[in-house]
C-alpha cells in the first residue's frame, strides 16, 4: 500500500501547507527581523532602544496587577448585575454605565488627582483617633505612588467592561442548570460556585484574554502621570534629542511584539477550547 507521500506528489503538499499559512503574520514578522537588525546595525537606533526598553517592566508590572484586580472586582460587579436583590443590580449598573461612559485618560487624572487624595483624606478621618493618640502616623498624599494611582484607575475603567463579559458568560449557561440545581438541595450561592461559575469562565476565556491585551495598549496612557513605562521613556528621549521617528519606531516596535505574542495566545487558547467543546459533543 502506498504511503501518503507516494500517493501524492510534494507539490500537493507544499501547496496545502502554504494555503494554510498566515501570511499577515509572516508578514509582520519578516518586517520586525528587518527592524531587529536595523536596530543591531544602527547605532542611533540601537541607544534609543536600550532606552526604552527599560520601561517593559513597569508597563507589565502595571498592566499585570490592574488585569487582575479588574478582573476579581468585574466578576464581583457582574454577579451583581444578575443578582435577585434590585438593589444591588441597580447600584452595578449605575457604576458600569458611568464608568464604560468615560474616557480612560479622563479616569486616570480623576483617580490620580481627585480620587486618591480624597482617599488618603478619608482615612486620616476614619483614622483620626488613632492619629491624635500616636499609634498611627498621619497619612500622606505624596506617598502614594504614582504608580498604585495609575494601577487603581486601570482597575476601576476595566472592571466595567470585564463585568459584562463575566454578566454575558453567566446568563450564556442554560437557566435549567440552575434550576437543577436547586432541585437537588443546592443553595444559589452553591450552584453558582460549583455549576455556574465554572462554565462562564470557560466560555468567557478569551474576551478575558483579548481585554489583556488592550489593557497593555492602554497601559500607555499612564505617562501622562510620569510613570516611568515604555512611553514615558520615549516621550523624554525624544524630547531631548528631538529624534521623534526613531524613538517612536521602537515604541511602537515594542508594544507590537508584547500584543501580538499575546494575540497569538489567545488565538491558541481559542482554538483549543473549540476543539475540547466540539470532542465533548461526540
Amino acid at each position: 500500500m502506498k504511503s501518503q507521500s507516494e500517493k501524492y506528489p510534494r507539490w500537493f503538499f507544499v501547496k496545502g501547507v502554504a494555503s494554510s499559512l498566515p501570511y499577515w503574520l509572516l508578514i509582520i514578522m519578516a518586517g520586525g527581523v528587518c527592524f531587529l537588525w536595523h536596530v543591531t546595525t544602527d547605532s542611533t537606533y540601537r541607544v534609543i532602544f536600550w532606552a526604552v526598553v527599560k520601561g517593559i517592566s513597569t508597563t507589565m508590572y502595571v498592566s499585570c496587577l490592574a488585569y487582575v484586580f479588574s478582573t476579581i472586582l468585574g466578576l464581583m460587579i457582574g454577579l451583581m448585575r444578575i443578582s435577585p436583590s434590585r438593589l444591588l443590580r441597580e447600584s452595578a449598573s449605575l457604576y458600569t454605565e458611568i464608568v464604560r461612559g468615560v474616557p480612560m485618560l479622563v479616569i486616570l487624572y480623576y483617580i490620580a488627582f481627585v480620587g486618591a487624595p480624597g482617599l488618603i483624606h478619608a482615612l486620616n478621618w476614619l483614622l483620626s483617633p488613632l492619629i491624635h493618640a500616636g499609634v498611627l502616623a498621619e497619612l500622606s498624599v505624596r506617598k502614594l505612588d504614582f504608580v498604585w494611582r495609575a494601577i487603581l484607575a486601570l482597575t476601576i475603567g476595566y472592571s466595567a467592561f470585564i463585568s459584562e463579559i463575566f454578566r454575558a458568560g453567566i446568563e450564556s449557561v442554560n437557566k435549567g442548570q440552575m434550576e437543577a440545581a436547586k432541585a437537588v438541595g443546592m443553595t444559589r450561592g452553591q450552584a453558582m460556585r460549583h455549576i455556574i461559575l465554572p462554565q462562564a469562565i470557560r466560555n468567557v476565556l478569551p474576551p478575558l484574554a483579548n481585554e489583556f491585551v488592550a489593557m497593555i495598549k492602554d497601559s500607555a496612557l499612564v505617562s501622562a502621570l510620569g510613570v516611568q513605562d515604555i512611553t514615558q521613556l520615549g516621550k523624554v528621549y525624544s524630547a531631548s534629542t528631538f529624534k521623534f521617528f526613531e524613538t517612536y519606531n521602537v515604541v511602537a516596535f515594542l508594544y507590537l511584539i508584547m500584543t501580538l505574542t499575546l494575540s497569538l495566545m489567545v488565538r491558541g487558547l481559542e482554538n483549543h477550547l473549540n476543539r475540547s467543546k466540539s470532542h465533548n459533543n461526540r
